[in-house]
């Protein structure tokens, strides 16, 4: 069993989860326009490298950085840009930025994709490659490049650690998904560990998931080979979803 830690402080909020763990993650569906903002992230912009009246592809890169740190901007479905002009887009600012418009055709035809299967065969520097070019970003305020977090240079990372906590009242995204999609996680807990080079990996989560516990352990199950992955329940107190406090949790290390 793995030793936990408490932090000061926390409180107990009401959660009012259910209303949104009664149902299956499903398809948001297609709209009738869509507005693709061509900075999806901190650092240097996107530049457009699609035109007015062109028919892009599901996955198609539209937007790309060249220099600096950035990723590239691909599109949501198939369609026509039917734009590229000035529209408000999600900022405390209320400010407007450059955005690619985009009139789907509802065929939602995929651009040619080429996956990678065996990731483990590529080094490091490929696959951070690989990472950026899928436009791979936080869901953060700042919006920070996945394939930046994951360069972590010659420094040695002991313990990966993934944060299924979600302490938050109503947020339940992540219980969703790690119940509904929990061999994904663990394949993408294995990517980070070959990529990272850490020793193990510890995924958090709060006691008042036990559907989403009992998902990532039976894709554990499955694996059924070495993988240096343990799902930890911690206690539900709020913020333990808080990234010094997972640390302290898990670790006992203070950041």
């Amino acid at each position: 069993m793995t030793q936990l830690w408490d932090f000061s402080g926390g409180v107990h909020p009401s959660e009012n989860k259910h209303q949104s763990t009664s149902r299956p993650i499903r398809m948001a569906g297609i709209p009738e326009r869509l507005v693709l903002p061509l900075q999806q992230h901190i650092g240097e912009p996107a530049e457009v490298i699609v035109e007015v009246g062109e028919r892009v592809l599901k996955g198609q890169k539209i937007a790309d950085v060249t220099t600096g740190m950035g990723v590239p901007v691909h599109a949501s479905t198939s369609g026509v840009i039917e734009d590229i002009e000035l529209r408000p887009v999600p900022h405390p600012s209320g400010m407007s930025d450059w955005c690619a418009v985009l009139k789907p055709d509802g065929e939602d035809q995929w651009w040619q994709l080429e996956p990678t299967g065996e990731y483990h065969k590529l080094d490091r520097e490929k696959v951070l490659h690989l990472i950026r070019e899928a436009g791979i970003a936080g869901m953060g305020g700042a919006g920070f490049p996945t394939a930046v977090k994951l360069s972590t240079g010659q420094r040695e990372i002991h313990t990966l650690i993934l944060n299924g906590a979600e302490c938050e009242p109503y947020i339940t995204a992540d219980d969703m998904l790690m119940r509904e999609r929990a061999s994904e996680v663990i394949q993408g807990a294995q990517i980070l560990l070959h990529i990272v080079g850490a020793k193990g990996c510890m995924i958090g989560v709060e006691d008042n998931k036990p559907q989403a516990i009992a998902a990532l352990n039976s894709a554990l199950v499955e694996l059924g080979e070495e993988h240096h992955i343990d799902v930890v329940t911690i206690p539900t107190k709020y913020p333990s979803g808080g990234e010094k406090q997972l640390i302290k949790i898990l670790t006992g290390e203070e950041v």
